[in-house]
């Protein structure tokens, strides 16, 4: 939501908002960028919505007996879900929409950035924030550029991605995490079939092979495409590669960050791009906001937040992790209680099958924003089960606890998805860990 309030704020519009964070913490810094752009933050308690209002946006996780729905529908103003106004916003453009399971935040951010970069002056309006677009006045989730390109991130979490009609796509892969790979994997054949020129496909993704798509452009690593890395090199904090010849360098680390950029790589290959440019452009990619955001390394130390949620998500990052230190302290909050009984066999598979012997796992309480979530699954119900498997692993009920422990390991891993607190949560572990 704050991305399009960002967007469509710097294109000229009037903006009203408001947030239950922002009521709890009225000087959050998202609330102060959003300001300076113009954008009026108002309580979540229905006094902002009045007859001056041409529509009223909601996001999908908004209960419908919030006090806001009530007074707008109290007052006749229309009502828009996000997902159906982000559909009309992408049909105003040459919409590029970026879709998976996993890598969709960064991959649209470094294409957004990659575009920027060659000049071709894109749109943006993603779900996490580019680091080389953040300032003082962008959170760097939104781009309002000159041209009629839109990077958009589509997302399967709410459907919205079947309403769009984009002119490019990519599909980075497909796994379990919102909801059924069955389910999932109908949606991104319904983006194929509306997209108008150029679908760009992951061609080792075992579940995307199963999807009927219509001329795909593939990319890879492990199998022949059009666009397959070869020769490449992994590096703790980075990889080197070539496609056609050309050397490319990448400032992220894994397999799973490369395949996001060959992802980026064919597309704009594709539209006349030249990969020359865009080898000298790529490693100036630093990435996305709490994703593998380093907080700590100092030889010794070595201090990782990430916004690894779904299983996928988590056995890339543990894999990269490999590459990088002998032994770590993973610390994961699930989040939501929903999400979590969803994922439940999977993100037990991916600890077990991914903690090495000298590895240790901290559970922290399942996050839990507002509303009528359910309760009937806890962290100690995944905790248990890995241990049975014969892997460290224990649930800490306070994330406090654990500053008392810092000497028992060297290298953390903080990662969750939804609450930016754990990006604090980090920092603390890395400023106790200088100190001791």
């Amino acid at each position: 939501m704050s991305a399009i309030a960002s967007f469509v704020a710097d294109r000229g519009n009037i903006v009203v908002g408001s947030d239950r964070l922002f009521d709890r913490n009225a000087g959050h810094p998202t609330g102060k960028i959003l300001r300076s752009k113009g954008v009026t933050i108002v309580p979540q308690d229905g006094s902002g919505i009045d007859n001056s209002l041409d529509f009223a946006v909601f996001s999908t996780a908004v209960e419908d007996d919030q006090p806001e729905i009530l007074k707008a529908k109290e007052l006749g103003i229309p009502m828009k879900k996000r997902p159906q106004y982000l559909s009309e916003i992408v049909s105003e453009f040459r919409s590029v929409a970026v879709a998976g399971t996993s890598g969709k935040s960064t991959t649209a951010g470094m294409l957004a950035f990659l575009m920027d970069r060659l000049g071709l002056e894109p749109n943006f309006i993603g779900g996490g924030r580019v680091n080389e677009f953040k300032n003082k006045s962008n959170l760097g989730n939104s781009l309002a550029g000159g041209s009629d390109l839109l990077v958009v991130e589509a997302c399967e979490s709410d459907g919205s991605l079947v309403y769009y009609y984009p002119i490019y796509s990519i599909i980075t892969n497909l796994s379990l995490d919102h909801g059924p790979v069955e389910e999932t994997a109908n949606m991104f054949e319904t983006l194929a079939s509306h997209t108008k020129e150029i679908v760009v496909v992951n061609g080792d993704d075992k579940n995307l092979e199963l999807c009927r798509f219509d001329h795909p452009v593939k990319f890879s690593i492990d199998g022949r495409s059009k666009y397959q890395a070869e020769s490449v090199e992994y590096r703790p904090f980075g990889a080197s590669f070539r496609v056609h010849n050309v050397s490319f360098r990448l400032s992220l680390p894994g397999k799973y960050n490369l395949y996001n950029a060959l992802s980026c790589i064919a597309l704009l290959a594709e539209m006349g791009a030249a990969l020359g440019d865009m080898a000298k452009v790529l490693p100036d990619f630093s990435g996305i906001e709490r994703r593998f955001d380093i907080h700590l390394n100092d030889g010794k130390h070595l201090v990782i937040d990430d916004y690894a949620h779904n299983p996928h998500k988590i056995a890339s990052l543990m894999e990269a992790m490999k590459r990088i230190r002998e032994s770590i302290c993973y610390i994961f909050q699930p989040h939501g209680y929903g999400p979590t009984r969803l994922m439940k066999r999977e993100y037990i598979g991916s600890f077990i099958n991914n903690l090495r012997k000298q590895d240790y796992l901290i559970l922290l309480p399942i996050y839990y924003a507002g509303g009528t979530s359910v309760r009937d699954i806890s962290s100690e119900d995944l905790v248990s089960e890995i241990k049975d498997a014969g892997k460290s692993a224990e649930v800490l009920s306070e994330r406090s606890l654990l500053f008392s422990r810092l000497k028992e390991w060297d290298n953390y891993v903080v990662f969750g998805a939804r609450d930016e607190s754990l990006a604090d949560f980090a920092g603390e572990i890395a400023l106790r860990l200088k100190k001791l």
